[in-house]
């Protein structure tokens, strides 16, 4: 991973030494539970996702948000739970994701969320389509003091971007880029740092050069591609890329598709980090997209019972003991991306 020096400097900004040794107990407890197969945890997470809300405006065809193929409700994030959260976690909490399923610029409250988290000194991420960052939003997004905008853009071509990207509009990614990059200078801002992330799928792997240039002419800090998660992959699809390296997916000689990881018995995730719906459930990881493994609920209960509750523990035992006996792992690659 290319990541700036300036970002690797804030990052290093927000590390105090009460958040070091959260990372010391969180280090060491997961190398004794991968070792002794027992899963005790130390710490609290060094990294957590919110997720605004389950809306988007798009239909991208292997989203659960996109697809409105959810079981369980779309809402927002109310913003008194967060902050809440946020005040019991401020002291360990290195990083935070306003991620999950969703567009979270369709949440009024969501840069008033991240200046909150900003403000308590915990590094932030967002990932976006970036069809809402006209002129204001832009000003206000880098005058929130997010540490990271990830905009997705999937194509350089209107015809390759919609292949995928259903309903999105490839001038309003690159105008909303513009705008950000604009008040960056305009405010001598350091932050955000802009990523563009290339999900690399057959429609536009022709195009992977093409985005990288176009990153640089509009000043782009980084371009991630990151392979694509295919739920019925077994027969294929036309999304898998023939590019190998680009592909999570391998064709076996039985004519069927095989994910390429082995899925060992442990899991780094399980231990630094979890995600936070927007109603309130912990689940354990971004690819339990319907939050079907439910560990706790914050909405109810503090964040640290959750974390440290015998189901949490149970779920911990059951990865130590048979990773690929969790469905959710099966289509586990933690997120593989190929940064240029």
């Amino acid at each position: 991973m290319i990541i700036h020096w300036k970002d690797s400097l804030h990052l290093l900004s927000k590390l105090t030494p009460r958040k070091a040794f959260n990372i010391a107990k969180v280090v060491s407890s997961y190398w004794y539970a991968k070792l002794t197969k027992k899963p005790v945890h130390w710490g609290l997470p060094i990294s957590i996702a919110f997720e605004p809300t389950t809306s988007c405006n798009l239909r991208c065809p292997e989203c659960p948000s996109g697809l409105r193929s959810f079981t369980r409700p779309t809402g927002m994030l109310p913003i008194e739970m967060y902050k809440r959260t946020i005040d019991e976690l401020e002291q360990t909490l290195l990083y935070l994701i306003f991620y999950f399923q969703g567009e979270p610029y369709l949440h009024p409250q969501f840069l008033e969320m991240v200046q909150y988290a900003s403000q308590k000194g915990i590094y932030t991420a967002t990932s976006t389509n970036a069809h809402y960052l006209n002129d204001i939003q832009a000003r206000k997004t880098v005058e929130s003091g997010l540490s990271r905008l990830i905009i997705s853009i999937d194509g350089t071509t209107q015809e390759t971007y919609q292949a995928y990207r259903i309903g999105g509009k490839l001038a309003k990614v690159i105008e909303g880029t513009k705008n950000v990059i604009k008040w960056k200078r305009e405010l001598k801002s350091q932050t955000p740092y802009i990523l563009f992330q290339f999900l690399v799928v057959r429609p536009n792997q022709h195009q992977i050069d093409e985005v990288k240039e176009l990153a640089r002419q509009l000043g782009v800090d980084a371009v991630g591609l990151k392979t694509a998660q295919i739920y019925d992959y077994e027969n294929g699809s036309d999304l898998i890329p023939t590019i190998d390296k680009y592909s999570r997916y391998r064709l076996g000689s039985d004519g069927k598709y095989h994910i390429k990881n082995q899925l060992l018995n442990h899991c780094w995730k399980m231990w630094h980090s979890c995600v936070i719906t927007w109603n309130g459930y912990v689940v354990p990881c971004c690819f339990d997209k319907d939050a079907h493994y439910r560990l706790g609920d914050v909405s109810q209960t503090s964040f640290t019972k959750v974390w440290r509750s015998e189901k949490y523990t149970q779920f911990r035992q059951s990865l130590l003991e048979a990773r690929s006996a969790i469905a959710m792992c099966k289509n586990c690659t933690e997120g593989t991306k190929i940064w240029a």
